[in-house]
């Protein structure tokens, strides 16, 4: 029977699970694993309440909200139709089992998209998962999951946390980001989208796009959440201790957090080719509202965090396709083009300003990270120094 026959004999509309909330026998009034005589911090009385009031949490923080409603869906699912009983009774050895569900969702044509299929969450195809779990991924999900149980064991909702017995074992730090592009197929991009057509207006416009695009992403190192949720009113220009002036962006990113990255003259003049292309004065004002990337076409709204996605994998898919055109024994660098994906431009970025002698300092600042080790929270880099050295050191080479 398709997944959404069963949600629809199994489940009842309530937000944030896209309309979805258990009936009666699996809603968790009588979990077995309730906490029982504590005065509870939260007022749920169901399963999906309480992991509602987990979620309100993230609220403001949309790709984390995404990412752990969509973990807590899927154990909610998986609970309710597979097991049959609410969350709140499954129990250590139900979430050993959960565990080596993710490695591989069976009965597939249950649990899986279908190849290729991209379709919204009320469509009748729609699965909650798009193939099996990674190590790394079915990692993350049950790192959301502990933290959901803690919570609602805090909050007075649960007894115990049944994730809590799990060995956890310290993850060692990984020597190297493997995830990047080295030199010459980070130059392949830079040639696919360079021979992209120009000869009509709608071609150059998406020639000018997605040169402004890898700009941002590679200059900036900005992740494409950055990308759609900030505007090109976050340019500014101030002056430094010599009297030079020097243009910044300020971008509001990952945890609301706000920092300001150097745009240096290579990312201006590719501000300035895009705004022209679109029509705009060269640089913009501070009180405006344009977002950093736009349609193709008049229109001025943000495009999606998916729409964005799709151009960058796009480019690389060219950049592949031309590799394998030019025949040779070069098929592992299509393949690794293939793999990348928008943050291995951000991966990029930050391991060509280290290899190329930018203080780590201004690294961690430029990216907007934490700290490079313990020991670096005591550090701060110059702002102009920083500047002088992303400027000099850190180029695209269009």
């Amino acid at each position: 029977m398709p997944l959404n026959s069963e949600f629809s004999a199994a489940l009842i509309p309530l937000s944030p699970f896209e309309g979805v909330r258990v009936l009666p026998e699996f809603d968790g009034r009588a979990g077995t694993n309730r906490a029982m005589g504590n005065r509870p911090q939260i007022a749920a009385t169901t399963d999906v309440d309480a992991i509602t009031a987990w979620l309100a949490r993230f609220i403001e923080s949309p790709n984390t909200f995404t990412s752990y409603r969509k973990e807590a869906e899927r154990l909610l699912l998986w609970a309710t139709l597979a097991l049959q009983k609410p969350v709140s009774s499954l129990t250590h050895e139900d979430l050993l089992a959960y565990q080596h569900f993710l490695s591989d969702p069976q009965p597939k044509a249950q649990w899986v998209m279908r190849s290729g299929r991209k379709v919204e969450r009320a469509h009748v195809d729609w699965r909650p998962f798009a193939g099996p779990l990674a190590p790394a991924s079915r990692r993350q999900a049950i790192i959301i999951l502990n933290s959901m149980f803690a919570w609602l064991v805090t909050a007075g909702y649960l007894a115990g946390n049944p994730l809590s017995l799990s060995r956890q074992r310290a993850r060692k730090a990984k020597p190297r980001v493997t995830r990047y592009l080295e030199d010459e197929t980070w130059s392949e991009v830079k040639m696919a989208i360079d021979a992209l057509p120009r000869e009509s207006d709608r071609e150059r416009e998406h020639y000018f796009r997605r040169r402004w695009l890898f700009s941002l992403l590679y200059l900036c190192g900005l992740r494409i959440s950055e990308v759609t949720q900030n505007s090109m009113g976050g340019f500014f220009c101030r002056r430094d201790k010599d009297g030079e002036e020097r243009w910044w962006l300020e971008v509001t990113g990952k945890g609301e957090k706000t920092r300001i990255i150097p745009a240096t003259h290579e990312l201006m003049m590719e501000l300035a080719r895009y705004r022209r292309e679109k029509g705009l004065v060269p640089f913009p004002s501070s009180d405006e509202t344009t977002p950093l990337l736009l349609p193709i076409g008049n229109q001025t709204r943000t495009l999606t965090r998916a729409a964005v996605h799709t151009i960058v994998k796009q480019v690389f898919k060219s950049a592949a396709d031309r590799i394998r055109a030019r025949g040779g024994d070069e098929e592992w660098k299509a393949q690794r083009v293939e793999q990348a994906s928008a943050h291995w431009l951000r991966h990029t970025a930050g391991s060509n300003m280290a290899n190329n002698n930018v203080d780590l300092r201004h690294v961690r600042d430029n990216l907007g990270h934490e700290s490079i080790s313990t020991t670096n929270t005591y550090l701060h880099s110059s702002d102009d120094a920083r500047h002088r050295e992303t400027e000099e050191h850190h180029k695209i080479g269009w």
